[in-house]
């Protein structure tokens, strides 16, 4: 059961980093946008293999349902023009200097899980719905709040955006 564990593990870790990659290198901002889904339904399966079932549904409902959809909305409202500055190659030096930083932060990570390896703790403690919804709701109600806010800003920006440049203000 443990190999079946770690097979579904390598499985949703290469969806992750496959649906990361497209969203990050798509040309397409609705290319990017299935990307990005391939990538949250990667984390939805991580979650259910932490057997938090209440956890990967809820990210299923909230970001691959609600938030995706609404930068869906927000790329189709927008009409981004194909030939437009977002849609030019990045220069060669910027590609050189982010595989440089992705090769110099994975070098780090990978040395210190190496070098410092951490002792296995226990199964972890199953949090009822009830205990979830009240933390939620208690002490990290402002922060849940916040996250709605900041989605909301970012949302608001991006059409303000994209209005004043359609305007060419």
């Amino acid at each position: 059961m443990e190999e079946m564990a770690k097979v579904a593990f390598g499985l949703y870790a290469l969806i992750i980093l496959g649906g990361s990659v497209l969203a990050v290198g798509a040309k397409s901002l609705v290319r990017a946008m299935v990307g990005l889904i391939a990538t949250l339904l990667g984390v939805a399966g991580m979650y259910m293999l932490l057997n938090s079932t209440f956890m990967a549904l809820m990210q299923i409902l909230i970001y691959v349902g609600a938030v995706c959809v609404l930068i869906f909305f927000a790329i189709m409202l927008t009409r981004a023009d194909p030939g437009g500055e977002e849609a030019a190659s990045a220069p060669l030096y910027q590609n050189v200097l982010a595989l440089l930083a992705v090769l110099v932060t994975g070098g780090v990570l990978s040395w210190l899980v190496l070098t410092r390896p951490l002792a296995t703790t226990g199964v972890p403690v199953e949090v009822s719905i009830e205990k979830l919804g009240l933390g939620l709701l208690g002490p990290y109600g402002l922060a849940f709040e916040l996250i709605s806010v900041v989605l909301l800003v970012s949302m608001a920006g991006a059409v303000l955006l994209a209005w004043e440049r359609r305007n060419g203000k």
